[in-house]
Order: structure tokens, then C-alpha cells, then sequence
């Protein structure tokens, strides 16, 4: 009897461990399916306030990404692709939090998983009230809003899973920081695409791969704002943060990252 039950304990945990495996190799499959732009990468939305947050602000902020979209796929467009929308939103929210999700993590293991599972917790809440459903979405951006606190600096920062599947974007919302949060949104979003950072530990664009246009003559200023640097360009040592949306672009080296561009140079 008592081999028999080891026997049993053996066969539950070799199945265990096949399930644990072939669900692996399914999700890292499904992850880079996602950059291969067969069909559009669905993205869900979750607009969660940290506290009360001016109505008129998180209802531009919702409106806003259709224009998104549709630059996105400019961006795209330019680089060869043929899909109409390659990226699609879905917004959810908004939802009243009463703490936000758990602060990034330090480099040890035992932090990592002490993170992953304290955000798995938070986005679970969240995305019970905010009846996101349970199907398959590519990528899911919580978008944390806040009241502004100090009009001459704002909060805006995000975190996000490098290839993963969730990302987080904070901000200080208000009507007039509507298309920064697009900026920030793409960000995290290119995040879990496999896209990298562009810039340096002081915050500045890394030169050329922070730029949208190297090749522009003259090179300064830069119409476009780099989606994975903070700023755009105007000179050299000289930058600020985007104004619009209109300034959004996507440099070679990111599009290489998230498949929108192999050899192709853009347009």
C-alpha cells in the first residue's frame, strides 16, 4: 500500500509538472506571437483613480485612444506594415483605489516573486470591479490616475513586465496631461512588447536610438518625441517632454524590438 501511494504521488506530480510545462510553452508561444503582427495586438485599458480625479480629465483621457490608435498605425505604416489598426484598446474603468499597486521590486529573487505575487493580488481586485473579463488579451495597462498636487510637477512614471503581459502607468491627471499619458501608456505597452529603453541613467535620450529621425538635417530639433526616451529632442543637451500626440514616434531600433521592422528602414 504504501508503494502504491508513492507511485500515486509520483504520477500526480509528473502531471503536474507536464501541465506546468506545456502551459509555459503556450504563453512564452503566445508572447511572441504578439510581434509577429498577423493580426492586431489587443490591449485592455484599465483606468483606475487613486482617490477622486476630475471627471472631465478621466473622460478626455477615454477618448483619447482612438487617436492613439490611429497614430500608432502611422507609426506603423511607416515601416512597411499593412494592417489597418495594429493595436487595439479596450478601456475599462474608471475604478476608486484606496492604495495603489505595490512599489517595484529590488533585483533578489525572493523580492521578484514577493512582487509578482502582491501585483497579481492588486490587478485581480482591480479587475473584479472594473469587470475586465477573464479572456485573453496581449497586454493589459493599468492606467493609475491622480489629482495633480503641485501644478508645476507632475507625477508621471510607469512600470511594466520587459515581454511580459502588464504594465502600470501613473499619472497626475488633469484635462492638459491627457496626451502624456498616451505617451506614457505606449510606453509600458512597447514594455511588454520587448521594446527597451532609449534612455540613460540621467534620464536624457541615448543618441541615435533615442531619436525618431538620426538622419534629419539638420539633426536638431527632432519632431518627434522617441516613445521609449522621456522627451523630445530640440538641441543638443536640450529636451522636453511632448505636448501632443502628434510629437509621438517610434525610432528604428524599437521598431526593430516589438517586429514592426527587420531590415526595413522606415518611410
Amino acid at each position: 500500500m504504501p508503494r502504491r501511494s508513492s507511485r500515486l504521488r509520483l504520477v500526480f506530480l509528473v502531471g503536474l509538472l507536464t501541465l506546468t510545462v506545456l502551459w509555459a510553452v503556450h504563453d512564452i508561444r503566445s508572447r511572441r506571437a504578439r510581434t509577429e503582427w498577423q493580426r492586431p495586438v489587443e490591449v485592455a485599458v484599465d483606468v483606475v483613480e487613486l482617490g477622486a480625479v476630475n471627471a472631465h480629465a478621466v473622460n478626455a483621457l477615454r477618448a483619447r485612444f482612438p487617436a492613439l490608435e490611429a497614430r500608432l498605425a502611422a507609426e506603423y505604416h511607416r515601416y512597411g506594415g499593412r494592417m489597418g489598426r495594429p493595436i487595439v484598446f479596450t478601456i475599462f474603468g474608471p475604478v476608486r483605489v484606496d492604495r495603489p499597486p505595490p512599489p517595484d521590486p529590488d533585483s533578489t529573487l525572493t523580492s521578484l516573486a514577493r512582487h509578482a505575487y502582491d501585483q497579481w493580488l492588486w490587478t485581480r481586485a482591480v479587475d473584479r470591479v472594473s469587470e475586465l473579463p477573464a479572456r485573453h488579451f496581449d497586454s493589459r495597462i493599468y492606467v493609475l490616475a491622480r489629482e495633480p498636487r503641485d501644478s508645476a510637477r507632475n507625477w508621471v512614471e510607469g512600470s511594466s513586465e520587459q515581454g511580459g503581459r502588464v504594465g502600470v502607468a501613473r499619472i497626475d491627471l488633469d484635462t492638459s496631461m491627457v496626451d502624456l499619458a498616451m505617451f506614457v501608456v505606449t510606453h509600458e505597452l512597447f514594455h511588454t512588447l520587448g521594446a527597451s529603453d532609449k534612455y540613460d541613467a540621467a534620464g536624457r535620450a541615448v543618441i541615435p536610438d533615442g531619436l525618431v529621425e538620426p538622419n534629419r538635417v539638420p539633426l536638431y530639433p527632432q519632431r518627434y518625441a522617441e516613445v521609449m526616451t522621456r522627451n523630445r529632442v530640440t538641441a543638443p543637451g536640450v529636451e522636453r517632454p511632448p505636448e501632443s500626440l502628434s510629437e509621438l514616434g517610434v525610432g528604428l531600433g524599437t521598431a526593430r524590438e516589438i517586429g514592426w521592422a527587420g531590415a526595413a528602414k522606415p518611410k
